[in-house]
């Protein structure tokens, strides 16, 4: 069986300047950028498929976008993979001193139990702490400055709104982010009114922000609800497309009527296997 360091083998042999892989050689930090987007969302998807076996194997694409980097890193002689391994258990060593209560990876186990309330509060004081450090540096002018630009938009949303709540700037519950929704849609309302493409957009926009605000209120996770509201819209309509074959016709054909009670037998379809599993 192959090891992390017949991996790492691999990964150099294919960056090799005279041997390597042409394709391989031609790449950078940021043309490597969306496979490893891609790769993210693939392990995600097999999770919800609950595809262990295709796991497995969006694992390993993902671990090699981790190679990749430290690939190019190491050439540049900026790091290398080793010290991204040190890196992380550092930090994560730091971050759970209820688990590692003198800084030693391998020290006692026998330490004193936290609810998890309690590793919580003290999960967020030690990233504060790394923030507050950061901030110090002249580059770190913002406490948002590091909430990744390229997260997908309902993820971002989430952490900003969370990033802004530790300092106080968020509603005190879910039923006055409930109030400003309602504000929100009327504005989306307004600019469709106006007529005006452009500011139909930037309302739709704060729309989707304040529920991404709701969501954080209701923990809700909104990035895996929509993906959840996907597959549900998905589903319901392979029924409506498969119903409609079984007749002979297809969708562009059909009234909205009749798409519309397909889909609510869908809905009730659903329901009842739902029921039926109880």
């Amino acid at each position: 069986m192959y090891s992390l360091d017949d991996l790492l083998h691999l990964m150099a042999r294919l960056r090799d300047p005279q041997h390597g892989c042409p394709w391989d050689l031609k790449q950078d930090y940021a043309s490597i950028v969306p496979h490893t987007l891609e790769e993210a969302y693939e392990v995600a998807d097999a999770i919800e498929r609950q595809d262990y076996t295709q796991l497995r194997d969006e694992l390993g694409d993902l671990l090699f976008q981790v190679v990749y980097y430290s690939q190019l890193a190491r050439e540049e002689q900026r790091f290398a993979f080793a010290e991204v391994v040190d890196s992380i258990t550092r930090k994560l060593v730091r971050r759970h001193p209820h688990v590692f209560p003198d800084g030693d990876l391998y020290g006692s186990l026998d330490q004193p139990r936290l609810d998890e309330k309690a590793i919580k509060r003290r999960w967020e004081e030690i990233k504060a702490e790394e923030r507050a450090e950061k901030a110090a540096a002249p580059e770190q002018l913002s406490l948002l400055d590091d909430v990744p630009a390229v997260l997908p938009a309902l993820s971002r949303a989430a952490k900003l709104q969370k990033r802004a709540a530790q300092v106080g700037f968020d509603w005190p519950e879910a039923e006055a982010v409930i109030g400003k929704l309602h504000e929100e849609l009327n504005e989306v309302l307004e600019a469709m009114r106006e007529g005006d493409h452009a500011h139909i957009t930037e309302e739709v926009g704060d729309l989707l922000f304040v529920v991404v605000n709701l969501a954080r209120h209701l923990k809700v996770d909104a990035e895996n609800a929509l993906r959840g509201a996907n597959g549900k819209f998905e589903r319901r309509f392979r029924f409506i497309e498969q119903a409609l074959k079984a007749q002979g016709k297809h969708p562009e054909h059909c009234k909205l009527e009749e798409l519309d009670a397909l889909w609510e037998a869908a809905k009730a379809g659903e329901r009842a296997a739902a029921k039926a599993s109880d």
